[in-house]
């Protein structure tokens, strides 16, 4: 078995495996929202397998944002006319331009989780395509995924270099970036920003998804594994950070923009209400201006106040939105406001779909390598059988976030198939490693393969802090969830044009306890096989003396 599995053909290879996979959508558009919030074995299989039937879809929508993005003027740019063609689209005038692109056009998407409709067929089409990409990518296993980590992991670099050079030179890049880095001391203070925060970690470097150790599998047993661990996990970091300068620089803008966008109209209406000279009034003397017309004209003011915005550069930056809202509403929002927007559309989204690719590789690794290990199925099926069955498993199954209602059965399977179930994962696996395994009997294997032996950093952060921490973010997870009773979900109310909160049903409720409770229960339950096995035989062995 050993001399016949298949290797990298080069340690770099397995880096650049590691990154592309461990530096994907979260650090884009996860580890910038947090910013912004708070300044600053065969559960894995299981747990992989839930994460492949969704995050595909993600690739999905970047394909058809991509193919849209060569339009002129991009389709999410302006608002579509209404029926009569006397207006615009009411739904697209409450909301936007691109809130209305992605609720409406790209999602189609129902009032509520329990109206589910019919299958959007453009999404599904694009969701095949994606599926039939990841197949082409992982078809010779390592062969082929080791040529395409090279253009997965550096291409998105690429495009974000060229993209800061963009960000960095917009207007109102610099407000971005100054609310990027001032903290929010209080937050110190909120154990949901440290639960958060390592949340974004573990998502981030792809902890207890099984991916990191199916990559690792296809090493020389003299592999510094610890080189490489360090590597992977400072440019997973600085990434995050580098992203977020990215994001923040092209936020300012839009942020900059919607505001100046909000005193111009209070000036034009201003001036058309109260009859000014046009060039009288301006955003310095704006507030100055208002307070006199209040007090000459205070019953003519009281008529047009109700129509007068408030507007604040602070409240716009301000305005938190993660995963799918940063990728596809607040992003196009930026890009169409630009110079030669079809192209920096272009880039984004295909620098999304490389990220969302090099993700799905670790993916879909992490299931595979158990299954193509096992002999019970190897000996029946070939690699390229199985790796094809699991792709079309996934996107048949994925077909469903593709229904009106689709958007909100993704929201249940992002927030709850892979958290409380992460931490648990990983905790199993540090302490039966550290002691049941035994981190004298670990130390020296790392000492085989590396050549030098650990520190007592290591030692101390795998037997005592990283237990200690993981329980405590349990705990906190599990008191939250708690505290905050009835779990609810956002849905998009067309007649307001914006999301309203809902609670989930029953139904909801109970698919979300299975999500959770089926990657957990892996753990113990198989256990308790084990244990039963182990003791039948000894059972035998005795009978047989």
């Amino acid at each position: 078995m050993d001399e016949a599995r298949p290797l990298w053909a080069t340690p770099l290879q397995f880096v650049f495996a590691c990154i592309s996979y461990a530096v994907g959508l979260g650090n884009v558009w996860r580890f910038p929202y947090l910013c912004q919030m708070y300044g600053g074995g065969v559960a894995s299989v299981v747990v992989s397998f839930f994460l492949s039937m969704y995050y595909n879809v993600i690739n999905a929508w970047a394909f058809w944002y991509l193919f849209h993005s060569f339009q002129d003027p991009l389709p999410w740019s302006v608002c579509p006319l209404n029926g009569n063609r006397t207006g615009y689209d009411e739904e697209c005038e409450k909301a936007s331009s691109t809130q209305y692109f992605w609720y409406r056009k790209t999602l189609n998407i129902s009032p509520s989780i329990q109206e589910s409709g019919a299958v959007q067929w453009e999404p599904a089409l694009c969701l095949i395509l994606a599926w039939l990409l990841v197949y082409l990518c992982i078809l010779r296993g390592t062969e082929s995924t080791g040529k395409v980590v090279y253009f997965t992991a550096l291409l998105p670099y690429c495009v974000l270099m060229i993209y800061l050079v963009r960000g960095l030179t917009l207007h109102g890049a610099t407000n971005g970036l100054a609310y990027m880095f001032t903290p929010k001391m209080e937050q110190l203070a909120n154990p949901k920003a440290w639960i958060n925060a390592a949340t974004q970690i573990f998502f981030s470097l792809g902890l207890g998804f099984g991916s990191l150790i199916a990559f690792a599998s296809y090493n020389e047993p003299s592999n510094d594994c610890q080189k490489h661990t360090v590597i992977v996990s400072i440019i997973n970091s600085s990434t995050s950070i580098f992203a977020s300068v990215v994001t923040f620089s092209i936020y300012g803008f839009k942020a900059t923009f919607n505001y100046e966008s909000c005193l111009n109209k209070v000036i034009l209406l201003l001036t058309n209400s109260f009859d000014l000279e046009d060039g009288f009034l301006t955003v310095s003397n704006l507030e100055e201006v208002k307070s006199y017309l209040a007090s000459a004209y205070p019953s003519k003011y009281s008529e047009v106040f109700p129509q007068i915005k408030n507007c604040s550069l602070e409240s716009e930056l301000e305005t938190a939105v993660q995963g799918t809202g940063l990728a596809f509403i607040v992003y196009t929002e930026a890009i169409k406001n630009m110079e030669v927007s079809q192209l920096w559309s272009v880039l984004y989204f295909f620098m999304l779909l490389m990220l969302g690719i090099g993700s799905m590789l670790g993916n879909t690794a992490a299931i595979l390598t158990p299954l193509t290990d096992s002999k019970v199925i190897s000996s029946y099926l070939p690699k390229e059988a199985i790796s094809g069955l699991v792709c079309l498993v996934n996107c048949a199954i994925g077909l469903v976030f593709t229904m009106e209602a689709g958007n909100y059965w993704f929201d249940i399977f992002n927030d709850y198939a892979a958290t409380l179930s992460l931490l648990l994962i990983v905790l199993v696996e540090t302490v039966a490693v550290c002691y049941l395994y035994g981190l004298r009997r670990f130390e020296s294997d790392l000492k085989a393969m590396t050549g030098h032996a650990l520190n007592w950093y290591w030692k101390a952060m795998w037997g005592g802090v990283s237990p200690l921490l993981i329980i405590s973010l349990f705990v906190f997870y599990l008191s939250d969830y708690i505290i905050t009773g009835t779990l609810q979900y956002q849905a998009w109310d067309a007649s307001q044009g914006q999301l309203v909160t809902k609670d989930y049903p029953p139904y909801a409720l109970a698919i979300i306890g299975l999500l959770v409770a089926s990657s957990t229960m892996c753990i113990p339950l198989g256990a308790l096989g084990t244990f039963i096995v182990r003791h039948l035989k000894r059972g035998d062995t005795a009978s047989v003396a």
